[in-house]
């Protein structure tokens, strides 16, 4: 990883104490010191407090009825695998601005494959509520401070049709096109991040060429502006929003990667390198202070040659040590999904790291879970 002897000696290593991990669950989200995940089709849900372990127990809160077969094909590891099964993208929405919480938790907004779903506090079923016909499922969705909740279009567009962004202003219970790509600017929008401390959006999109931008948008999307635009160093899954700046890592089979800082000046710094692509980053709040971490994902090319998964953290944006890694198993990746490290999306008022690996040798759809120590 990139470091000076400077910025080493003032910096702190971060260190991971492994408290548990769970086969089968998927972590998705976290809403303050609540981390929600899947089993399959249901949503789970886990308290963490200063003190947990394994036999702390996930309580389901929700869930939604795909069609049957999915019901036999989420069961078993390698057919969830292979048919792209459960929940891809959670957002837990806030109760006071939205339905009365009750028993089973606040609203929410999932992605599943071919469609956006909603659970209100009305029941503990999530309904359709968008479906997807171009693609299967965005991979993230955001919301900002007014309860207006965003996601964007990711789906092949060989033909780089026009690109749309949907909105919806009641809970994800309808949803109307807030944002259109003209044909020809973008291939497909790969997240769209709220930034608290400037009060806007970051748009990111892929793949080639001018294709690949990073745009920062008002709330309302009434303005949208470049900051970043036009090569592979600016086409980016993962971003994550501090103080100072907003960090992303790049997602790139064309050239090395690396993690970035946009300072608040508009300035980009490149602060650290990745073994591979990226697309999954989080940040967790421990007691020594912020810590940003990203995975990285294996996807051989030319340039990308690693066969590990990676998770990278910091302790002070510019010192980026390799926290673990797990090898990619033997199974062949256009069926069976490349090797991955899913961070879940959400704030976290916790110290803990929560990620779930999949495709890797030994902890194949394992959710494990960290105390973040800074040494």
């Amino acid at each position: 990883m990139t470091k000076t002897p400077a910025a080493a000696a003032a910096s702190s290593a971060v260190k991971l104490r492994r408290v548990a991990a769970w086969h089968g669950i998927r972590v998705l989200a976290w809403k303050n010191d609540v981390l929600y995940a899947c089993r399959g089709y249901q949503i789970l849900r886990l308290c963490v407090g200063s003190r947990i372990g394994e036999s702390e127990p996930w309580e389901v809160v929700a869930r939604f009825c795909p069609a049957w077969w999915r019901n036999l094909t989420s069961r078993n590891t390698l057919s969830y695998r292979m048919m792209r099964d459960g929940f891809h993208a959670l957002l837990v929405l806030d109760d006071d601005k939205n339905d009365k919480e009750d028993k089973n938790g606040p609203p929410m907004v999932g992605a599943v494959p071919g469609a956006l779903v909603t659970r209100t506090g009305e029941s503990d079923q999530f309904h359709v509520t968008h479906r997807v016909r171009r693609g299967t499922r965005p991979l993230h969705i955001t919301a900002v401070p007014s309860g207006k909740i965003y996601w964007g279009e990711y789906f092949d567009n060989r033909e780089r049709a026009e690109v749309h962004i949907y909105a919806s202003s009641d809970c994800g219970r309808t949803w109307q096109i807030a944002y259109t790509f003209p044909a020809g600017r973008i291939r497909h929008v790969h997240n769209i991040v709220y930034d608290h401390w400037a009060d806007c959006l970051w748009i990111l999109t892929g793949d080639d060429g001018a294709e690949c931008k990073v745009l920062r948008a008002s709330c309302d999307l009434d303005k949208v502006e470049v900051v970043m635009e036009g090569n592979q160093q600016a086409r980016a899954v993962a971003a994550i929003p501090t103080q100072i700046g907003l960090y992303f890592s790049t997602d790139t089979p064309f050239e090395k990667n690396h993690v970035y800082r946009l300072d608040r000046a508009g300035n980009v710094q490149r602060v650290g390198d990745l073994a591979s692509s990226s697309i999954y980053g989080c940040k967790v709040n421990c007691r020594a202070g912020e810590t940003l971490f990203f995975s990285t994902m294996i996807e051989p090319s030319a340039v990308n040659a690693s066969r590990e998964v990676h998770l990278v953290g910091s302790s002070d944006g510019a010192n980026w040590q390799v926290l673990d890694s797990w090898k990619k198993d033997k199974l062949p990746m256009h069926y069976f999904q490349y090797g991955n490290a899913f961070l879940p999306d959400g704030e976290n008022s916790t110290s803990y790291l929560a990620a779930t690996t999949i495709a890797v040798e030994h902890d194949d759809l394992v959710t494990t879970l960290w105390e973040v120590e800074l040494a």
